[in-house]
């Protein structure tokens, strides 16, 4: 008889690391179309510009590591990475913030560690993490959601603004920002946190035009887009249903306390599930098999542990969308979540093999 022997991270199910990083990024495309849709070409000029970079690079590290390039190259998990963090910076921001991050998560994050199933950190978000702390303003300068029909930036714009900062026609991106339809250049979360600041009601505060149904403009269906390519995962049993359920619960329940208690103050649970990266997040970066808790208790406490940090963040913390910290500070409790989460052995009193 033989075993089967294979290395981190583990799934129960017949299909290969190649194959699952395709499903993965197939049900990416919805959030991806939708995006774009609201968010410029823009989104799809970086998200190429990132998958050129990450492939480059793990092919550079494992050449020089002398591993197999093309095997390694074909489990398609650093287009994934790719995909992950060029979804998450502004669709004009300038060429080399997503090439940075992009190479950090790859060679740094990930293969510093030994490459796929060794890293600590979502390499994503540990990238953009790094991006945000060093590059604020960039990354945190979107232009506003509109309709791909009503905006003035075509695909060629779109490249000389992304590699120039300019638009073909010589506007700045700074005027572009200032100049569409009138509408401030900051994302929904941001808005409502800084107007809560100086003072205003959630009511006064959404009452602007950066606000759409239900959440920020266009961020809804963004939203909603990535929740349908997470049922997919879910359906075509690529993800567990544990991590997800435990993020999206915590978060609403966490939010939904506080709007009852001060309404004026805190805003609706639904506007939290459904703006900024919270369903993205939910099903495609929290429920990363190499970083995530490995045990099914230990899953329903990691997700609900950056379910509640991202509440607490977005409230408190100084910065408007928060998933990208939970998940990095959950992380780094995955070790003593999975050692108080482990399944009691059969024939031992204790928990584990310990």
């Amino acid at each position: 008889m033989s075993f089967k022997i294979a290395s981190s991270p583990h799934q129960h199910n017949q299909k290969s690391t190649a194959q699952l990083m395709k499903l993965v990024a197939l049900a990416a495309v919805p959030g991806i179309a939708v995006q774009a849709y609201f968010f410029g070409y823009g989104v799809l000029i970086q998200l190429l510009l990132a998958i050129a970079t990450a492939l480059l690079c793990e092919a550079s590290v494992l050449a020089l590591r002398g591993k197999k390039v093309k095997a390694k190259l074909l489990d398609h998990s650093a287009v994934v990475t790719a995909v992950l963090l060029a979804v998450a910076i502004p669709s004009y921001a300038p060429w080399w913030l997503v090439v940075i991050g992009t190479a950090f998560a790859i060679i740094v994050v990930k293969q510093l560690y030994g490459g796929l199933g060794n890293n600590l950190f979502n390499p994503a978000m540990a990238a953009y993490v790094l991006l945000l702390v060093s590059f604020p303003l960039p990354m945190t300068s979107w232009l506003p959601a509109a309709p791909l029909q009503q905006q003035s930036l075509g695909p060629a714009d779109a490249v000389c603004t992304i590699f120039t900062q300019f638009s073909c026609s010589g506007y700045s991106i700074s005027q572009l920002r200032q100049n569409v339809d009138g509408v401030s250049m900051a994302t929904p979360l941001d808005t409502l946190k800084t107007d809560l600041a100086q003072g205003y009601t959630t009511t006064e505060s959404m009452d602007k035009p950066v606000f759409g149904w239900l959440s920020g403009e266009g961020w809804f269906w963004v939203n909603l887009a990535y929740l349908l390519g997470g049922l997919f995962l879910l359906q075509q049993k690529v993800i567990q249903w544990r991590i997800p359920v435990a993020v999206l619960g915590s978060l609403f329940s966490f939010s939904f306390i506080a709007w009852l208690l001060s309404p004026d103050t805190n805003a609706s649970p639904l506007f939290q599930l459904f703006s900024g990266a919270t369903m993205l997040a939910a099903f495609f970066i929290a429920t990363d098999p190499v970083s995530a808790s490995t045990t099914e208790k230990g899953r329903l406490v990691f997700g609900a542990l950056i379910g509640g940090l991202v509440f607490v963040i977005r409230s408190y913390g100084g910065y408007p969308d928060a998933f990208a910290f939970a998940v990095m500070l959950a992380n780094m409790a995955v070790p003593l979540i999975d050692y108080y989460t482990q399944p009691r052995t059969y024939g031992h009193k204790n928990k584990g093999a310990r």
